[in-house]
């Protein structure tokens, strides 16, 4: 019988992958940048900014964020890498180490990020820092990948793609969206019955919600 692991991200460390290839366990558990790779997600944003008829799941403003490494484009040669704005960066470090991993750094010119329009969103101090610098890593410096790298390999992969969809058929979403959105932290009346009576008539609200936010109302 194949068994198989499934997780969220909240399970994905270095330390956790190294015990499940250790004992042989074949493993498919996401990091927190699984879905920005995933093309399937391209368009998830406009779900965080549908309203809820019962309670507001708009995205709230949150302090801006600074480009990085993954919002640039690196070339296949590794001579260059685009910024979001098309610029060019220009190798300023092709052979460095940082923290026992292979890095390749890039820096842009002064006459494309002095005057750049998207400075703010590119460099943490705009107004004392002249140009941007990226770094990408290439893998652990003796060769080896680390487990985190081919568990993003396995990942992306078309099983694992496969593997991920599938935790989406399970209950915790129902009780996430029960609890977090509709906020039913507790119930209200006492008694097995009445408690019973009371979580079907959630979940009947959360069945209506599903059944209209596809299209079958009216």
């Amino acid at each position: 019988m194949w068994v198989a692991l499934a997780a969220d991200a909240g399970y994905h460390s270095e330390a956790n992958l190294k015990q499940l290839a250790e004992r042989g366990i074949a493993a498919w558990i996401c990091d927190n940048h699984y879905r920005s790779r995933d093309p399937r997600y391209a368009r998830q944003a406009k779900h965080k900014t549908t309203p809820d008829t019962l309670w507001d799941k708009s995205a709230k403003e949150n302090k801006t964020r600074c480009f990085r490494p993954q919002d640039f484009q690196l070339a296949e040669d590794h001579s260059h890498c685009l910024c979001p704005a098309g610029k060019r960066l220009y190798a300023n470090g092709s052979n460095c180490t940082i923290g026992g991993r292979h890095a390749i750094k890039f820096c842009g010119a002064e006459r494309d990020c002095l005057p750049c329009e998207r400075r703010s969103q590119c460099l943490r101090k705009p107004d004392t820092t002249k140009t941007r610098q990226v770094a990408f890593f290439m893998g652990k410096r003796d060769g080896t990948q680390s487990h985190t790298e081919r568990m993003k390999a396995r990942i992306d992969s078309d099983t694992g793609k496969r593997m991920i969809a599938a935790r989406f058929a399970t209950v915790e979403p129902v009780f996430g969206n029960l609890r977090h959105n509709k906020r039913l932290t507790r119930f209200t009346l006492r008694g097995r019955q009445k408690v019973d009576a009371q979580w079907k008539l959630w979940c009947m609200m959360h069945n209506i919600e599903k059944l209209a936010h596809h299209g079958y109302a009216g």
